[in-house]
């Protein structure tokens, strides 16, 4: 996304992302059991960029429902305990808007927070779920936040029948800051791994917790039903990294509690 002009992604950048999933060239394999594979790509070492790609079957969940999980921005604040606040501001088209998420971060790092257009688009079977950051005047970078920039993010869910599918999770994130080599290995050996099993818990989950809460409020699949502001693509411009503080936190230790977290399997919920 060159310049500062916002674009809302066209049928060619959703086929570019999906080619991007499916590709295995350039990748490093650093995670590979029970179903999930984790995949790195370092850029700038120096300043931690580096893309992370994680992929999962999931024996007993439908594409659909995988779908809807992971748009359900009121379920996921009940199932994904790094989530600090998220919410939407407005929508763009029917398959696009904007909105805010922040998340906790390993200690003792800085917690970050993005504001990202979202897009969406079902490709036969298959669905795919993207962001980029862009950046809205009324909501700018907090002081006890670091403001962290998404080049790309998103998922592609492949369906493989009525209760089967694959996820596959790709980011690049520019977290705005110098991190310690602890914070990529633990995201690609742990952290990853780790969130798609949750995913998977949320998604088996989910058909009983939305029964109970506006089972039929699917604004995703039924753009009418959204009460969300339209606001116009002037109001948003694209988000720089090179405009946001950037901060050296290379040479923090992992936090004892965090390094004594023990499994990766999580109770339920």
């Amino acid at each position: 996304m060159a310049g500062d002009a916002v674009l809302i992604p066209d049928d060619r950048a959703f086929s570019n992302f999906k080619n991007e999933c499916n590709s295995e060239d350039g990748w490093n394999l650093t995670y590979n059991k029970s179903g999930i594979s984790v995949w790195i790509q370092i850029l700038e070492e120096e300043k931690s960029l580096h893309k992370i790609k994680c992929r999962m079957l999931c024996k007993d969940v439908s594409a659909e429902t995988m779908y809807d999980v992971l748009h359900d921005i009121e379920y996921r604040r009940k199932w994904d305990a790094n989530v600090i606040e998220t919410f939407d501001i407005g929508k763009l088209t029917v398959n696009a808007d904007v909105g805010y998420y922040a998340w906790k971060c390993p200690k003792p790092l800085k917690n970050r927070d993005v504001i990202t257009l979202r897009s969406w688009l079902p490709m036969g079977k298959d669905y795919i779920i993207m962001n980029y950051s862009v950046k809205h005047a009324k909501y700018p970078p907090k002081k006890d936040m670091v403001r962290a920039v998404s080049i790309q993010t998103g998922y592609l869910i492949q369906s493989h029948g009525p209760s089967s599918c694959t996820l596959t999770y790709l980011a690049q994130v520019d977290p705005r800051g110098s991190l310690p080599k602890w914070v990529v290995n633990k995201s690609s050996q742990f952290l990853a791994p780790k969130a798609m099993k949750k995913i998977t818990k949320a998604c088996l989950k989910y058909p009983d917790w939305k029964h109970k809460h506006n089972p039929h409020y699917k604004p995703w699949l039924y753009p009418e039903q959204s009460r969300l502001p339209t606001i116009p693509l002037s109001e948003l411009s694209i988000q720089h990294a090179d405009s946001l503080e950037n901060i050296d936190e290379s040479g923090l230790s992992e936090a004892k509690d965090e390094r004594c977290e023990g499994s990766d399997d999580e109770g339920a919920n």
